[in-house]
């Protein structure tokens, strides 16, 4: 596994009897995710689905490396994660895993473009054009010079989402990126994620406790 060589595709993530320690003395109804083997492949998209309380958004922490407080093993490319560097984490992160955290991360006091240049600045990724699409179709164009923090939980999740595209990406992980969607916005959403995973023959994770993320030929995994 070579994250800076510019051939390098992150390919697969895989978990091998993974549980997170909070769970560990507890017991837990069947998971399609803990205490299993479950592989994710990259071009391919996946809805992971669970009640609140479920570790959804701990199995996504630990995929991006922010949490390692788990029993298991978690894999890239076959190589065990608590293998990895910090400078490998970081490459990672910067090429290879998005992630739109539930929380948003946004910077309330900034704009919604400043939100978003934050990020394509550094990356160079996405072209302007594009960006004033997105903006454009998910409706929220028009708060474009808003600060984050006076806008909608909604148009803040529609704003997060098109931050988190830009950047290559061969998975990105989304955790409950539409429970404030009605079902229009959500498919806009979802059809913009889909474009830009193809444009990137990336795979999707995303999670839901009820508002999943409408993508096509999703593979249903419940945990």
């Amino acid at each position: 596994m070579n994250p800076k060589s510019n051939d390098y595709r992150l390919r697969s993530i895989e978990l091998d009897d993974m549980l997170p320690e909070v769970f560990v003395n507890e017991s837990i109804p069947h998971s399609e995710v803990w205490l299993t083997h479950l592989r994710f492949e990259r071009g391919r998209h996946y809805l992971i689905e669970a009640p609140s309380g479920g570790g959804k958004s701990s199995l996504m922490a630990y995929i991006f490396g922010s949490r390692c407080d788990y029993k298991g093993i978690l894999r890239f490319n076959n190589r065990d994660a608590r293998e990895l560097h910090p400078d490998s984490w970081q490459l990672l992160r910067r090429r290879h895993l998005a992630y739109l955290p539930q929380e948003l991360d946004l910077f309330p006091e900034l704009t919604a473009i400043e939100n978003i240049r934050l990020k394509n600045d550094l990356t160079g990724h996405v072209p302007e054009s594009r960006i004033d699409e997105w903006l454009e179709r998910l409706g929220i164009a028009s708060r474009r010079e808003s600060p984050a923090g006076r806008m909608s939980i909604g148009q803040q999740q529609r704003l997060a989402i098109i931050r988190a595209l830009c950047m290559p990406f061969d998975f990105i992980m989304l955790d409950e990126p539409v429970s404030h969607l009605d079902s229009t916005n959500n498919r806009i959403a979802a059809e913009i994620i889909a474009e830009e995973a193809t444009r990137q023959g990336a795979g999707v994770i995303s999670t839901s406790v009820g508002n999943p993320l409408l993508l096509h030929s999703a593979i249903n995994v419940r945990l």
